[in-house]
């Protein structure tokens, strides 16, 4: 419960106090009003210039002690100003004559002394508390604030007369500092819903009280501490207090008494009209003694009792248990207060709802009882229960028993599904905040509709977890889940929360299986962003009305390349994920290659230049292992003669004849070739027993595959050696375009190689037969340029 100061003010937290002061009629006009804070700045005056628009302006916890006229003027539009904590020691409402739409004023915590009203200003909420007054300061044009909502007042002396101006209004709340009360209190003619009276700590009660007529529908008082145990003081406020029959709700803050004066107030509010009395911040002194309390019919519905503090250090528990058990009430709370225990009511418990969070309870909590057949909700959160076990069986005889909190504790279970007898009517049960494990779904109330387990140590739920048939809600956030939960257990699921676990790739599988599901929450978790979560994916793109917090809260957090992104903006192919679809991809690929392939090679002879490269490179092998000179003496031949066997009359009847006639050594394949070996070895064998290659070409040399090998093998020799070896005899016109493509050497060389070219003419065929004598048997010689005869010079 909030102290003194903070009690005083606690409607103000900006928009918070504007909507409370003015109503929720204008509440969608506070967010887009404009607002300044000026608070804490060691500010002397208020600020200027100010923006004629703003609507709400906080110069709190400075040190002005001064207001003018002029310091508000231009705000017209002025509806909230916040004041408090200043040094102002007077206040003449007149300032704010130029300020017609200002209704809500905070001037608490002030130095005021004197107030001045004029009558064309009016307010809904005036905060004039925590101040010097020493007389109630209440205008008599306050009698005329029919809008008045709130006020805030302070002062020493309260007569009679002092409130009268008040007699005609309806206030909602009344808040009322009395700093160090002199004399009889009198609040009559006081007629609010709520009256909040708040005395000097450490000082007496006033002795004389005066609430006739006045109908405060809730009361509350802070600051009780009864000095050398004068209970009487505080019995006789509430005595006036409550002989108005509207006087339904009793609040006692920051109290200091005795454990015999406490039950004496029990006891004083039992048979009155109140039905809610809280008690907030408690603190007890003396001896704890057995009292008598007499717990006849009462009207009250519920006692609250938060934070109290134990100063005496023997005592006998039962003696505080025992009072609280024989409330005949429908709501008991005790909160945040040092109970390891409760009795069990020794007859039929009224109790509906029990609320004993924050205390020290253990596992042997109404271990026996059997009297709370009526309890609806029981709340046993943050204390220290450990065993789940005896926690269910404990709920066995709570036949009504609906709602159950047993959350931020340290409970544990290791049993069998056996060892757990939960209340059949248990419908809401939270374990929150536990040391639980997935084991724990074989010990869960039948009937569960709602199952809140967030902040265990869930791993994943078993296969053989007990079915929970009417399941709606489950919440197993924040755990260790590594996929989502099967819904086989869970056919009534509508409400799921896996957010903030450890799920890389949410089931597909589970997702289909939840098929009543309405609404997931599944974000922030460390999603790895591959094509095992394509296809949650792809089902959250669909069902996005169904993911809470998407796409947001749904980002990669381990995929090479997605580190970051939201899961709604990655995209992953079919053909990456499905691996059928892949293999069969790539195989129609390959046959397509292979099939394009084998059609080309087969269009560009590549098995021939296959052959041809293995020949070439035994050749270049032998080569380098022969030296220069053994070469030179395996010369057997001057010339090595291609040609198409059919030029073979021209080269037996013309070239043969004549170079053989110049003492021209000449290989031929006929001949010459060694039976046995291969062609390709044979010519290869010929080309290097020869110091020169004579191609005979026409359109039937190109035409022929045998002689495309020797002038192969005879060009690489020529690049091999660094020699020119090669004599082209052109025997015919060959056109380019002839020229089959594979044959790019035969292109190459004519292109840039002298060559002879036998002249249809008898004149000139002596000619060619000299030149040709000589290229074979002189190394220098001079040759005419491509495509011409060629003219040598002996």
């Amino acid at each position: 419960m909030p102290g003194t100061e903070d009690q005083a003010i606690r409607t103000f937290l900006f928009a918070g106090i504007w909507t409370a002061a003015l109503g929720s009629q204008t509440q969608a006009s506070v967010a887009s009003d404009s607002f300044a804070d000026y608070s804490s700045q060691q500010l002397e005056k208020v600020p200027s210039p100010l923006s004629p628009d703003l609507t709400t302006l906080d110069v709190s916890r400075n040190n002005i002690s001064v207001l003018e006229a002029a310091d508000f003027r231009s705000l017209a539009k002025l509806r909230v100003l916040v004041l408090s904590h200043n040094r102002i020691r007077h206040l003449d409402t007149s300032v704010f004559e130029f300020n017609p739409a200002l209704e809500f004023v905070d001037v608490a915590h002030n130095e005021l002394e004197s107030l001045s009203c004029h009558p064309a200003v009016a307010f809904r909420h005036l905060d004039l508390s925590f101040n010097l007054f020493e007389r109630v300061p209440v205008c008599r044009e306050f009698g005329h604030w029919l809008q008045l909502d709130f006020l805030g007042l302070s002062a020493r002396r309260i007569r009679k007369a002092d409130l009268q101006p008040l007699a005609d209004l309806h206030l909602r709340e009344v808040l009322l500092h009395l700093r160090v009360p002199e004399g009889p209190v009198s609040l009559c003619c006081l007629h609010t819903e709520k009256l909040h009276l708040v005395f000097s700590p450490w000082l007496n009660l006033p002795s004389h009280w005066s609430l006739s007529n006045s109908t405060p529908g809730s009361l509350e008082i802070t600051n009780i501490q009864l000095v050398n145990g004068r209970c009487s003081d505080l019995t006789e406020v509430l005595s006036e207090a409550m002989q108005d029959l509207k006087l339904l709700n009793l609040t006692l803050n920051n109290v200091e008494t005795t454990w015999e004066c406490l039950v004496a107030v029990f006891q004083l509010v039992w048979p009155r009209n109140v039905e809610y009395l809280n008690i907030y911040n408690l603190t007890l002194f003396e001896e704890i003694n057995e009292e008598a309390f007499d717990t006849t019919e009462t009207s009250l519905k519920g006692v609250k009792l938060e934070l109290m503090t134990n100063k005496v250090l023997y005592f006998s528990q039962d003696n505080i248990y025992g009072i609280f058990a024989k409330m005949n009430i429908s709501s008991l709370t005790i909160t945040n207060s040092p109970f390891i225990h409760m009795l069990c009511p020794t007859g039929a418990s009224r109790w509906l709802h029990l609320d004993m969070s924050n205390n020290v309870l253990t596992d042997t909590i109404f271990e026996t009882c059997t009297t709370l057949v009526h309890l609806e909700t029981l709340i046993f959160r943050g204390n220290q229960l450990k065993n789940l076990v005896p926690l269910s069986r404990m709920t066995k005889t709570m036949r009504s028993l609906q709602h159950l909190d047993l959350s931020l504790n340290f409970l544990q279970f290791d049993g069998d599904a056996e060892s757990c007898d939960w209340s059949a009517s248990l419908s809401t049960l939270d374990l929150s905040s536990n040391k639980l494990t997935g084991s724990v779904f074989r010990c869960l109330p039948p009937r569960v509709t709602v199952l809140d387990l967030h902040g265990n140590q869930i791993r994943s739920i078993p296969k053989e977890a007990v079915a929970l048939p009417a399941l709606r809600e489950l919440n197993v956030a924040l755990n260790f889940l590594a996929d989502l939960p099967d819904c086989g257990a869970f056919r009534s699921l509508t409400v799921l929360r896996v957010d903030g676990n450890s799920i890389p790739s949410p089931s597909p599988a589970a997702f289909r299986s939840c098929q009543n599901l309405r609404r997931l929450w599944a974000g922030n978790n460390p999603f790895a962003c591959g094509c095992n979560l394509r296809q949650f994916i792809g089902l959250a793109a669909s069902s996005s009305n169904l993911l809470e917090g998407w796409p947001d809260a749904y980002v990669c957090a381990s995929s090479e390349g997605h580190d970051g992104t939201l899961l709604k903006d990655v995209h992953l192919p079919e053909l990456a994920c499905n691996i059928p679809l892949l293999v069969g991809t790539v195989l129609v690929t390959l046959s397509v290659v292979a099939a394009a392939g084998a059609a080309l090679c087969r269009y560009l002879d590549v098995p021939w230049y296959l052959r041809m490269t293995w020949q070439w490179a035994q050749t270049r092998r032998r080569a380098r292992r022969a030296t220069p000179v053994k070469l030179e003496r395996m010369a057997q031949f001057h010339v090595f003669v291609s040609y198409s066997e059919r030029d073979a009359t021209w080269v037996k009847a013309e070239l043969i004849p004549n170079l053989e006639s110049a003492a021209i050594s000449v290989c031929l394949h006929e001949r010459n070739f060694v039976p046995g070996k291969s062609i390709v070895e044979n010519i290869i064998s010929c080309i290097e027993k020869s110091r020169k290659s004579i191609f005979v070409l026409s359109p039937h040399f190109v035409q022929s595959e045998w002689c495309h090998y020797e002038l192969c093998f005879a060009h690489h020799r020529l690049f091999q050696e660094g020699s020119d070896s090669l004599i082209l005899i052109v025997l015919a016109p060959i056109p380019r375009h002839g020229i089959p493509a594979r044959y790019h050497k035969l292109k190459s060389l004519m292109a840039r190689k002298t060559y002879l070219e036998w002249p249809q003419e008898r004149s000139k065929q002596g000619l060619f037969w000299a030149n040709l004598r000589v290229a074979v048997n002189v190394d220098r010689i001079v040759s005419g340029k491509g495509g011409g005869p060629v003219d040598l010079k002996t």
